[in-house]
């Protein structure tokens, strides 16, 4: 259980039969009347966003979430298979439960695995991936970081803006939380 008084962003709850994490929070005193914390919540599961009115120090449930790493091991049919670091067994996902930060998973790549129960909640890949780029227009002398982007595809099939210097080949830093180039490698 956690008062509404200890509501910090990134703190999960349990309401309504669904796992929702504290976004915004914020604590209200006025001036007549009792105090009440004003929270922006969202569903883990779906990402729907709501707000929500909770009084001063009432007690919700805490969601009790269980993190766990995992390798990425290979694509069986249309579920990709995870394996457990530590006890070595295997866990089958759909690409849907990962949402759409599949396209950059790679063989061998270790994720955090969040569970609510027996329910995968979500995937947490690394906030940067090495990826190589297997497809994009060749660079042309003079071209510079600044002078403009273009796609690029990489082993994974996921498309990235890149600047113009980028050849095939290359491996590149990719920020998986909003897909933009970060560097070469």
């Amino acid at each position: 259980m956690i008062s509404s008084n200890d509501f910090r962003p990134g703190v999960t709850i349990e309401l309504d039969g669904a796992v929702w994490r504290v976004v915004e929070f914020l604590h209200v005193k006025p001036g007549k009347g009792s105090a009440f914390v004003r929270t922006k919540l969202k569903n883990v599961q779906n990402g729907s966003v709501v707000e929500r009115t909770f009084r001063a120090a009432e007690v919700v449930p805490q969601a009790n979430l269980e993190k766990r790493t995992m390798q990425y091991t290979y694509k069986d049919a249309e579920q990709l298979v995870f394996m457990d670091m530590e006890t070595y067994e295997e866990s089958r996902l759909n690409p849907e439960q990962i949402g759409d930060r599949v396209k950059y998973l790679k063989e061998g790549m270790e994720v955090n695995v969040v569970r609510w129960g027996v329910q995968v909640i979500e995937v947490e890949l690394p906030n940067s991936v090495t990826l190589t780029v297997t497809e994009t227009d060749p660079g042309i002398k003079g071209d510079t970081a600044t002078g403009g982007s273009k796609p690029a595809i990489v082993e994974t099939g996921a498309q990235v803006m890149v600047p113009l210097f980028i050849s095939i080949g290359e491996r590149i830093k990719i920020d998986t939380r909003n897909d933009s180039y970060l560097g070469r490698e």
